[in-house]
């Protein structure tokens, strides 16, 4: 089994995750990314794999706790410990408060926030074994200033920022760091909000460990 350290991100496509798949593994890291769809998956891997970056793919369903807890018995058991794990699935459907119904808010809530928890919770053990691990949560500038035209991702980043706080607090005792990226706007190439700009402030927040959050914005 190699010894690079190995990076998990949940959640793997072409925008924030391909841009920190990259960054990290041009740091000496092996990437296992998971995805609930192939084509996607299997296009991430191509475009690492074609920088010379060693990454591995793993189809699951972050609405799916049991999904979740396979794929990530499925790299312990294949890759190792998880050295840096990100949470990057978020499930964005367009609705104001009036027309989201219950069932919608709880689905994108299994997306948005639990499969987060479920997620942290699969690498947690080994990291407080260790005493080291890095936690990454990709947040939203809507968890501060809620969109009523996005109401259930509004409420699915307020409360994945909550969840990383809390997780953040609890961990640190134990050399564990727990660090998020609220992102204020959309991800685009060629734009502030390019995934390769952001992926350097997560590289920054690993390497210096300083920021429980980090607050991704245009002055």
């Amino acid at each position: 089994m190699s010894h690079k350290p190995l990076l998990v991100i949940v959640g793997s496509g072409p925008g924030v995750s391909a841009g920190i798949a990259k960054k990290f593994g041009s740091n000496g890291f092996r990437a296992v990314l998971i995805s609930r769809t192939k084509p996607s998956l299997e296009r991430s891997l191509e475009d690492l794999q074609q920088v010379h970056i060693e990454a591995h793919g793993i189809s699951a369903d972050a609405s799916d706790p049991d999904s979740l807890k396979t794929a990530f018995k499925q790299i312990r058991n294949e890759y190792g410990v998880t050295d840096v794990m990100v949470y990057n699935a978020a499930h964005i459907v367009p609705g104001d408060p009036l027309s989201l119904s219950e069932q919608q808010l709880i689905e994108d809530f299994k997306v948005n926030t639990v499969g987060a928890l479920t997620s942290a919770q699969q690498v947690i053990p080994d990291m407080v074994e260790r005493k080291q691990g890095t936690l990454f949560f990709t947040g939203g500038g809507i968890a501060l200033t809620p969109n009523p035209h996005y109401a259930s991702l509004s409420i699915g980043k307020a409360g994945i920022r909550s969840l990383a706080l809390s997780l953040a607090e609890t961990l640190s005792p134990y050399g564990i760091y727990v660090g998020q990226v609220l992102i204020a706007d959309h991800v685009k190439k060629g734009t502030y909000y390019d995934p390769d700009r952001i992926a350097n402030v997560y590289w920054e927040l690993y390497i210096k460990k300083d920021q429980r959050e980090y607050l991704f914005r245009e002055r």
